[in-house]
């Protein structure tokens, strides 16, 4: 994608997951606006909008697909808010890519295509490691003989909460060190020609259109956060 000059025409995808999201905007506002923000920007005109309510785990999305053949037929970019409203399935962005339309990602919009396979691949580890540990923790609270659910009702609201953060922690941690080993073949290619410091390491991944941990740009704490991930304790 990059190095290609893109229409001047846009065309919005919004999506979110649940039908109550989809009933109260949820989300939906926070979409439109990172688009609208996007297009006046770029100086590019939005012709038209598609809002999908569809679990991110199944590729068979009518509004998506009517989005992508309104694009080619207009020669307008599919335009969406960021890379995780699409899909968090590598062989589904590489699809797309190949559809023969262009797009763009609000939160990362120079993205190249080794970009978004790289946080496609992330996104997607993530959700299968978010998958295993609920059906292992289910698995093994059963097994323990606890019955599911809570018969007293917002009780214990807070203990799970607790319980929650920590797997959100937990998560967040797959996810950096699925990022670290992502990217290590870079930082190893730009060690190997010299450039050892995190400041101008940090530089040249920013050059290069490689998103950091937090999709944003790299800084010198987070490459060094990076190797350290990288580095066997």
């Amino acid at each position: 994608m990059s190095g290609i000059t893109r229409p001047t025409r846009v065309i919005a995808y919004l999506r979110v997951s649940t039908a109550r999201q989809g009933a109260s905007g949820l989300g939906l506002e926070a979409q439109r606006a990172a688009v609208h923000a996007y297009a006046a920007s770029a100086g590019q005109a939005i012709i038209a909008e598609y809002v999908e309510v569809e679990s991110g785990k199944k590729a068979d999305r009518p509004q998506l697909t009517q989005a992508l053949s309104a694009c080619r037929l207009h020669r307008a970019t599919l335009c969406i808010a960021k890379l995780d409203r699409l899909a968090r399935n590598v062989a589904f962005i590489a699809n797309l890519m190949d559809g023969g339309a262009e797009f763009v990602a609000c939160d990362m919009p120079h993205a190249n295509r080794l970009t978004l396979h790289l946080l496609a691949a992330i996104a997607e580890h993530e959700r299968e490691m978010i998958s295993q540990r609920t059906k292992a923790a289910l698995a093994a609270a059963k097994a323990r003989g606890k019955r599911l659910g809570n018969p007293n009702g917002a009780q214990h609201l807070h203990s799970r909460c607790v319980e929650a953060s920590a797997i959100s922690a937990a998560g967040r941690t797959l996810k950096a060190q699925a990022h670290a080993q992502a990217v290590a073949g870079i930082i190893a290619e730009l060690i190997s020609i010299g450039v050892s410091r995190p400041a101008i390491l940090a530089r040249e991944m920013n050059v290069r259109g490689i998103p950091a941990p937090s999709g944003g740009v790299w800084s010198s704490r987070q490459l060094r956060l990076t190797i350290a991930r990288l580095t066997p304790p």
